[in-house]
């Protein structure tokens, strides 16, 4: 065969993938940051967006809820539709107690090979099951890995979401995971008007690393009101808006001090 027909091949293949994945670079955090702020979820300089992905849990998303409660503090859950379907009761309690139900997709895949009509029936079948639950229409769309691909994109277009990432993560999803890393690793690079990005299960994740992030969430909450910042959902978020006004960072210079984390605090407690 001449060398001509499978490079005449090989090519618009190779083009093909480029325009699909193309787009998931937004998941770098200095891409997002500096050419799409409000895809990586930058909002009210003094306000702080708290977001909790993969759920929902029944045995680890009510004892998020409790403690919110007793934080005073909502949040946003990105749910994933096959787990709304199988734990309705538990997404219709977070409503209740007033937090933000979004959508994280039908399952929790990579989306490496372009599917875009798979993409478009997936993330319908997901607002579906939010909105059947819930009795509202969902507005935000986080896919899973924070992978957005072209196909992504023109889905969550499509079912009226708007995506939205984050500026801080806890990596919390790792078997090493404590309560004093998720902290620090979320402060690291936090200030005012990010979006926070943690996890309410363990379901993609090592076993129990929960609980690390569980054990967190009151100090993160006391150093942010600490800092004057309110703490919140998107929805209070304000990222329709673009301000101009330079975030202080926890933990650099000009920052309010974080209190030193408890000592001897184990990541099961």
């Amino acid at each position: 065969m001449p060398e001509s027909v499978p490079q005449a091949v090989a090519l618009p293949l190779a083009a093909g993938f480029l325009a699909h994945i193309g787009p998931a670079a937004t998941w770098l955090p200095v891409v997002r940051r500096h050419l799409s702020p409000r895809l990586a979820g930058v909002g009210h300089p003094r306000h702080v967006a708290l977001t909790f992905d993969d759920g929902p849990d029944p045995v680890s998303t009510p004892r998020f809820l409790d403690a919110l409660d007793g934080l005073g503090a909502r949040a946003t859950f990105f749910v994933l539709g096959d787990a709304v379907v199988r734990h309705p009761g538990v997404v219709r309690e977070t409503v209740r107690r007033g937090h933000e139900v979004a959508v994280h997709g039908w399952s929790h895949d990579r989306p490496w090979l372009p599917t875009p009509a798979r993409d478009v029936r997936a993330l319908r079948r997901a607002v579906e099951a939010v909105q059947d639950v819930t009795g509202a229409a969902p507005r935000w769309y986080r896919p899973p890995y924070g992978i957005l691909t072209s196909g992504r994109w023109a889905a969550a277009r499509a079912a009226g979401l708007r995506p939205v990432l984050w500026t801080a993560w806890g990596r919390d999803w790792t078997a090493t995971a404590s309560p004093a890393s998720v902290r620090g690793t979320v402060e690291a690079g936090l200030g005012g008007g990010g979006t926070v990005l943690l996890h309410d299960t363990d379901r993609t994740a090592a076993p129990g690393s929960w609980r690390a992030t569980l054990g967190a969430l009151p100090d993160l909450v006391a150093d942010w009101r600490a800092a004057g910042w309110t703490v919140g959902p998107l929805a209070d978020h304000g990222t329709a808006d673009r301000h101009a006004t330079a975030p202080r960072v926890l933990g650099r210079a000009g920052a309010v001090p974080r209190r030193p984390p408890e000592q001897g605090r184990s990541r099961h407690g």
